[in-house]
């Protein structure tokens, strides 16, 4: 209790930094999320001014953006408009494992790491981070566009495919049996199918527990009931952005836009302590280590995302410009990278700092070829051949 004034002093000092970085993102035209990553290795761990009092504040901070980050994104869309996405988006979904897990897989074999260390990496490089695209495609204004529901699509694939995953991986790393692994599996399965079950069936109902003239119940009770459904799906190692997505899809009408109206600031200030406690969380120090091999391991498997984005915004009919947009949308990594990546340290040494600098390189490349994407360049270069010809 004495030290509640050390606690006090960083975050301020932290949060005061942010919004002056925040201001001189929107000023230059570019995504706060690379300036706030960098702020976080500069007071992490081997950065140059470690704070190590406010660590259990941002960390619980971090949470909450992500959980945020997802229900807010659920709201956007109806569960008819789901389960159609998730229909169309099968194909997708598993060319999306096949071209993204197994260059990571690879990548450890070849690093002679094992087979436990082969199925951790294969889930860092396979899996794209919901929070950070998310903010992507709010920042750039991008959650109308005609391709964003195909890049959701694959986004919950992911994140319901981490029900079978990550106890997978935990079951290798720790060792257990064959059927105890199989136990895991099944409950996190089955936790998943009921969430998806209530809120594809009982969506009404639940928005009827709310009621959307009255700002304050209506705040508390919805970010209640997410974090309730969030932390009861980690709890079975089912992934709680996938709780919390399902908590705004399961919200419809008026409550759904009101929800969305009153949630947006905590959502903007709990997104940016995400990527700043990634920062926090970061040694920086390791870094330097794994530079080329983080290169490596990011140029190959951003162009594998590009590729799927691609071709599942072709599949969904989307023109060749929004099909550029999807894949670069799902090029960055980041939460579920870390996740695995800290289950499974032990497996290898430098696994842990090497996801850490894979991680760095994707939400970074990401955030700038996004703005590519909205250059003038960028438009004429992928416009159809027909229209390229009229201009000249």
């Amino acid at each position: 209790m004495n030290d509640s004034f050390i606690v006090l002093i960083e975050v301020g000092a932290l949060l005061f930094a942010m919004g002056l970085l925040g201001r001189l993102a929107a000023r230059i035209g570019f995504s706060p999320i690379p300036l706030y990553l960098i702020a976080g290795l500069a007071f992490g761990t081997g950065g140059v001014l470690p704070m190590d009092a406010s660590a259990s504040f941002f960390e619980i901070g971090a949470e909450i953006g992500v959980i945020l980050l997802l229900a807010l994104l659920g709201l956007e869309y109806s569960a008819e408009e789901l389960l159609h996405g998730l229909r169309r988006s099968k194909a997708a979904g598993i060319l999306d494992a096949l071209l993204n897990a197994l260059p990571g897989a690879a990548f450890a074999l070849i690093l002679g790491w094992g087979p436990a260390a082969a199925v951790a990496v294969a889930g860092i490089t396979w899996v794209t981070s919901s929070g950070v695209t998310a903010k992507l495609l709010r920042d750039l204004g991008r959650i109308s566009n005609r391709e964003t529901p195909s890049v959701l699509s694959v986004l919950v694939i992911e994140d319901l495919a981490m029900a079978f995953y990550l106890p997978l991986v935990s079951a290798m790393v720790i060792g257990v049996s064959l059927a105890q692994g199989a136990v895991r599996v099944a409950v996190a399965v089955a936790v998943v199918l009921v969430i998806l079950f209530v809120a594809l069936r009982f969506g009404p109902f639940v928005s009827r527990l709310f009621t959307p003239e009255h700002a304050e119940p209506l705040v508390l009770g919805v970010l209640g009931l997410t974090m309730l459904i969030a932390g009861l799906a980690e709890e079975v190692n089912v992934s709680a952005a996938v709780g919390a997505f399902l908590v705004g899809i399961a919200l419809s009408g008026r409550v759904a836009e009101s929800a969305r109206e009153v949630l947006t600031p905590l959502r903007d200030l709990f997104a940016a302590v995400f990527f700043v406690f990634f920062g926090l969380a970061t040694d920086a120090s390791q870094l330097m280590q794994v530079i080329l091999p983080g290169a490596i391991l990011a140029a190959v498997t951003m162009a594998t995302k590009i590729l799927t984005g691609y071709i599942a915004a072709r599949r969904a009919g989307i023109g060749v410009p929004g099909r550029w947009r999807a894949g670069i949308a799902l090029t960055p990594r980041g939460e579920f990278s870390i996740v695995i990546a800290g289950i499974a340290a032990g497996t290898a040494p430098m696994l842990a700092p090497l996801a850490a600098m894979y991680v760095f390189m994707t939400v970074i490349g990401a955030t700038l070829l996004a703005r590519v994407s909205d250059t003038a360049w960028f438009r004429r270069v992928t416009a159809p051949k027909v229209a390229r010809l009229a201009v000249r």
